[in-house]
C-alpha cells in the first residue's frame, strides 16, 4: 500500500503540520491494533486512514485518525492531507464527503490548490480557570473556554501575542487540566501582517507535546475570535516552530477551514493487515 507524509496548512515543504495518509483498498478498516501500530511507526501528530464507501450513501470515504498513542474524534490537518492526496492522485475531484466519528465532514478543492474543510463548530462554554492552570502554563489566563466532547480541549486566551509565542508550559502539569490538551490564543499584535489571531496547541494527553498547526482547534478559535472581532471571516496563525495559516469562515453551526498542503514523502508500506 502507498503511504504518504503530507504537510498540511502549508504551501511549501517542511512547514505546517505533517500527517501520514494511507488510502486503504479494503471495504472496511483493519483491526485497531494494526492501525495504531502504523500510526506509531509513522510517528506524526496524526495518521489518517481512509477507505471507500458504497455509492449512494451520505459519504464517499470512511476516515479515522490515530496519533502515536491513541485514536482521536476529530483532526483537521490530517483531513486536509487526505483530501490533498485524493485530489492530487486523481482519485477524487470536487467535494469529497468523509464519514468520521464526529459526523460527516467535507473537503472541497479549489483551482489555486487550496482545500476548504467543512467542520462542525465546537460548542464553547466559558469556565473558571482550573486550579493550577496558570502555574502549568507559566502565564495568567484572561478567559477559559471548554470546547466540548469532540475536541476535548481548554481554550485559553492570554494577554498578547508575545506571551503566546514565548510560552513554555509544564506539559506534565498541563495534562491534568483537559481531556486532550490546551489551546492558547491572543489577538494579533498587528493584523497588517496577514493574520487576526495567534494560537499554539499542547496535547500531551494524546502523545503530542505541541502540535504544529491544529485544524480542529480552529473550530473553537473561529467562533471565539469572530465574536470578539465582529467578523465571520478571519485568518489564524498557529505560532509553532513550523507555523501555518488557517483561513476560517463561520456559517452558523459550521466553520470552513481553508489551507494548502504539500506531499513530501511518497512510499510503500510493506506490512499488510
Amino acid at each position: 500500500m502507498r503511504i504518504r507524509i503530507v504537510d498540511a496548512f502549508a504551501d511549501r515543504p517542511f512547514t505546517g503540520n505533517p500527517a501520514g495518509v494511507l488510502l486503504l483498498d479494503t471495504p472496511a478498516f483493519p483491526d485497531d491494533p494494526w492501525l495504531q501500530n502504523v500510526a506509531r511507526e509513522v510517528n506524526q501528530a496524526e495518521t489518517a486512514f481512509a477507505h471507500r464507501l458504497a455509492p449512494g450513501g451520505p459519504a464517499d470515504w470512511a476516515l479515522r485518525w490515530f496519533t502515536p498513542a491513541t485514536e482521536v474524534d476529530m483532526c483537521g490537518h490530517a483531513t486536509l492531507a487526505t483530501a490533498h492526496v485524493l485530489h492530487t492522485t486523481g482519485t477524487a475531484t470536487g467535494t469529497v464527503r468523509f464519514l468520521a466519528r464526529c459526523g460527516i465532514l467535507t473537503a472541497t478543492a479549489h483551482e489555486d490548490g487550496s482545500i476548504t474543510l467543512d467542520f462542525p463548530v465546537a460548542p464553547l462554554t466559558r469556565t473558571q480557570p482550573p486550579a493550577g492552570l496558570a502555574e502549568a502554563l507559566n502565564a495568567t489566563p484572561l478567559e477559559v473556554q471548554d470546547t466540548g466532547e469532540h475536541i476535548g480541549d481548554l481554550l485559553v486566551e492570554l494577554t498578547d501575542e508575545a506571551t503566546v509565542r514565548d510560552l513554555a508550559p509544564d506539559l506534565m502539569a498541563l495534562a491534568r487540566h483537559s481531556e486532550r490538551g490546551v489551546i492558547v490564543t491572543a489577538r494579533a499584535e498587528d493584523p497588517r501582517r496577514g493574520y487576526d489571531f495567534v494560537s499554539r496547541g499542547f496535547f500531551p494527553n494524546v502523545g503530542i507535546d505541541e502540535d504544529p498547526v491544529t485544524g480542529s482547534a480552529h473550530t473553537a478559535l473561529a467562533p471565539y475570535w469572530s465574536e470578539r472581532l465582529g467578523r465571520s471571516e478571519l485568518v489564524g496563525l498557529q505560532a509553532s516552530a513550523r507555523s501555518g495559516l488557517v483561513r476560517t469562515a463561520l456559517h452558523g453551526e459550521r466553520v470552513l477551514l481553508t489551507g494548502h498542503a504539500v506531499t513530501v514523502i511518497d512510499g510503500e508500506l510493506l506490512s499488510s493487515p
